[in-house]
């Protein structure tokens, strides 16, 4: 068949997403620290922003701005290209532009360094008041992790040199959670010394504190800390020792059986277990915390909620005069600057609207989840009601994709804690009563169930799903199950005790 060129025509429909546009979805789904950083890295790169205490100097929207019709020609809103039409309240982003350093008083800095000389230099806390801020050593300061401080330990230990060697190996040679990750014949052939002497400077390891570091398995890390408590010889240690697999099950009869010993006494020494550290090394780890930060906050004034969305930490952002001026009619700046300075200018314009419809976005989302959820509100989880993407999206006249975008790690404060917006789309249980139940609400039912029953009969899931058959909310056993395992719940098995 032999080729040819032919000219035809097509029609044909598909969805073109401009740089623009996927930068508003972007910023849509950020949660509020990738917010930050994105303002940063665009601060960084583009020269017509610059951060200020208003966001305007006249106090006015980005949108009636005295620039140059060229500067936005041929560009909609992140609104407009959303599909919105509404005109709603502007939420303005509050931006703190003061510096870290500008807010460090250093006279109070120095004092702290040139105080009382005799106890080497420092002041340090002790003479402060308890009401006063923490020092800036106190702020700076880094947490100790596992491997520094048993390394601290070492160096006041009354050793040589070699053994040191030797203990810093050993150290060094721990995870996260205090277990020994090298063999005895390891430690002999990484550092050449002796069986003897790794043996002796592991036992100086596990003689350290925390308890139970060192320990090659759960086991010796468990004998370890019942050692430290002069319980080598006990109940509990023989149990550890000899039947640890009974009682990961938590067969009391069996272990009674085995040990001898009567239910009464195993079920202490049972207790004596469990108040052990499976994981020593967790108590010095260095990771920082990761605490959320709510993205709005609800407030009751007598019988209303206040909305109140949260900018502290970002900065402000506003359009630099300097770069306006270049753009001006009366300007003699070059034609290519012009049009660097105007593409700029452009895509400043566009973040900046952007962010401020990111947070109008936020508040209808959150204004109706409160007209949703008022109940929940009011009450808390027990009265949460069930509810779908959909809702909300038909109550504000939004797609359910930027309903998910929006609700996704955005975290609200209320009067009954702090929740991800996502927390308040359940699936719906159906009731006997004709309404349905979030599926919130029958696992905080199903936790009070369990924390109330017979500690010596525990509830089977069966059971648990007869509980709320009764209570006219049907719940097959498996559901019953997989909720049960959600919440971190054990089996009605390893519930039990005598």
């Amino acid at each position: 068949m032999a080729l040819e060129l032919r000219q035809s025509l097509k029609l044909s429909q598909q969805l073109v997403m401009t740089p623009q546009l996927q930068q508003a979805i972007k910023l849509l789904q950020l949660s509020r620290l990738e917010l930050m950083e994105t303002v940063q890295q665009e601060l960084e790169v583009n020269p017509v922003l610059e951060e200020g205490l208003d966001l305007y100097e006249d106090g006015g929207n980005p949108a009636d701005d005295p620039l140059p019709d060229s500067a936005l020609a041929g560009n909609n809103g992140p609104e407009e290209e959303l599909g919105r039409s509404e005109p709603e309240q502007t939420a303005e982003i509050s931006m703190d532009s003061s510096s870290a350093l500008g807010e460090i008083d250093w006279g109070n800095y120095l004092n702290e360094y040139a105080g009382d000389q005799s106890d080497g230099g420092y002041s340090g806390a002790a003479g402060r008041d308890d009401d006063a801020p923490p020092s800036r050593l106190e702020i700076m300061s880094v947490r100790p992790s596992l491997q520094s401080h048993l390394q601290w330990q070492l160096n006041l230990s009354h050793i040589s040199d070699r053994e040191k060697e030797i203990g810093e190996f050993i150290i060094g040679n721990l995870d996260e959670n205090g277990f020994l990750l090298v063999s005895p014949e390891e430690i002999c052939s990484q550092t050449d010394c002796t069986p003897a002497e790794a043996d002796h400077l592991l036992s100086r390891v596990q003689e350290m504190d925390p308890a139970g570091v060192g320990a090659q398995d759960l086991r010796h890390c468990l004998l370890l800390q019942l050692a430290r408590l002069e319980a080598a010889d006990s109940l509990a240690a023989r149990i550890v020792r000899d039947h640890l697999s009974l009682l990961e099950t938590r067969n009391y009869p069996g272990l009674a059986k085995a040990t001898g010993a009567s239910t009464a006494e195993v079920s202490a020494a049972v207790e004596v277990i469990t108040g052990l550290n499976p994981r020593p090394g967790r108590l010095y780890s260095d990771a920082d915390p990761v605490y959320i930060v709510p993205d709005v906050y609800v407030y009751k004034l007598g019988e209303e909620y206040v909305i109140m969305l949260n900018d502290e930490g970002l900065p402000r952002l506003r359009i630099s005069n300097y770069y306006r001026d270049i753009l001006d009619k009366d300007s003699t700046a070059p034609g290519a600057t012009k049009d660097y300075v105007q593409d700029k200018l452009r895509s400043a314009m566009w973040l900046i609207k952007s962010i401020q419809q990111r947070q109008r976005t936020i508040y209808r989302v959150v204004e109706s989840l409160l007209k949703f959820q008022r109940d929940f509100f009011e009450h808390g989880v027990n009265k949460l009601k069930p509810m779908v993407l959909r809702d909300v999206a038909e109550d504000i006249g939004m797609h359910e994709s930027t309903i998910s975008r929006v609700t996704t790690n955005k975290y609200v404060h209320t009067p009954q804690g702090t929740f991800e917006l996502k927390y308040f789309f359940n699936s719906t249980i159906s009731t006997e009563a004709g309404d349905g139940m979030a599926s919130e609400s029958i696992k905080q039912r199903l936790k009070s169930i369990v924390q109330h029953e017979d500690r010596k009969k525990p509830l089977s899931d069966s059971a648990i799903a007869a509980v709320f058959s009764r209570d006219g909310i049907r719940l097959a056993r498996r559901t019953v199950a997989k909720y049960r395992e959600q919440l971190g719940i054990l089996p009605s098995k390893l519930r039990r005790r005598p």
